[in-house]
C-alpha cells in the first residue's frame, strides 16, 4: 500500500496534508525516516509514526455533521487569525479536517472527518458527488440565462459541468433557487449566477450526497450515524 494512502486511512489528514508530513520528515517507517511519496508498506508487518507516534490503520475514524454560520472559513486553520469552523467543533477526541470547500459568507452543511480516504473521495471532481445548495439571487434571471447554467457556462477556471436548477419561490425583487452541482471550484455558485448578471445574496448547502441537514440549528455540530457513514462510503466505492 502506498505511504500516503495508509496515513490518509489512519486519519491524519487529507492526501495534500499526509504528503506534505512524509517530505517534510515527520514520517519514520521502522524507525527511519523517509521522504518519498512513492514509498509502499505493508501494514501488517511495517511500524509506521508520525512525529514517533505509532499509527495504525485500525484507529477510530470520527465524522462530524456541522450546520456552518456565515462568518467563518471552511479550514483547520487561518494563517491570519479568522474564524473557522474548527473553532465551532471544539473538544473532540480526535483532530478532525473540513472536506471540501464552503466559502466564508455561506451557511449549511459541512462535513468534517480524519478519514482522508472518504474525505479524498467525496471532493475529488471524478467521483462527481452531488452537493445541493438553496440559493437567494437578486431579480429573476431569464430562462435563456438559466438554461446556460443548466448546460455548463464558462467561467476564468473554465466550463462548468452541467447543473441542476429549479426555483423554489419568488417574492418581490428576489428569486431562490435550489441548485445541485458535482464540483467545487472555488466559490462556483456565485461566479456562475453573476455570470449571468444576476448576484447571489444568499447560499446555503443542504445536501452532500444523500447527508442532509435535517434540524440541526446553525452552529450546531453531531456526529454522524453508522448509517449514514456506510451510505458515505458505499458512494464512494460505486464509482471507483
Amino acid at each position: 500500500m502506498r505511504l500516503n494512502r495508509f496515513l490518509a486511512s489512519c486519519g491524519l489528514g487529507s492526501r495534500r496534508a499526509v504528503e506534505e508530513y512524509i517530505t517534510t520528515g515527520r514520517i519514520k517507517v521502522n524507525g527511519g525516516v523517509v521522504s518519498e511519496l512513492a514509498t509502499v508498506v505493508d501494514p501488517e508487518r511495517d511500524k509506521v509514526a508520525f512525529d514517533d507516534r505509532p499509527l495504525s490503520s485500525g484507529d477510530r475514524g470520527l465524522y462530524i455533521l456541522l450546520n456552518k454560520p456565515s462568518g467563518y472559513l471552511t479550514t483547520a486553520r487561518d494563517d491570519f487569525g479568522r474564524p473557522t469552523v474548527m473553532d465551532l467543533v471544539k473538544d473532540l477526541s480526535q483532530r478532525v479536517f473540513p472536506v471540501g470547500r464552503l466559502d466564508m459568507n455561506s451557511t449549511g452543511l459541512v462535513l468534517l472527518t480524519n478519514d482522508g480516504e472518504l474525505a479524498y473521495g467525496l471532493s475529488h471532481p471524478r467521483y462527481e458527488i452531488k452537493k445541493t445548495y438553496l440559493v437567494k439571487v437578486e431579480g429573476r434571471p431569464q430562462e435563456a440565462d438559466l438554461a446556460r447554467l443548466k448546460e455548463g457556462i464558462e467561467l476564468d477556471e473554465g466550463k462548468t459541468s452541467p447543473a441542476q436548477i429549479e426555483v423554489k419561490s419568488e417574492d418581490g425583487g428576489y428569486t431562490l433557487f435550489q441548485v445541485e452541482i458535482h464540483e467545487g471550484k472555488k466559490r462556483q455558485i456565485r461566479k456562475m449566477f453573476t455570470a449571468i448578471g444576476h448576484q447571489v445574496l444568499e447560499l446555503e448547502r443542504i445536501k452532500l450526497g444523500k447527508l442532509q441537514l435535517g434540524a440541526l440549528k446553525r452552529g450546531e455540530w453531531r456526529e454522524l450515524t453508522e448509517a449514514e457513514i456506510s451510505e458515505l462510503k458505499k458512494l464512494i466505492k460505486r464509482r471507483k
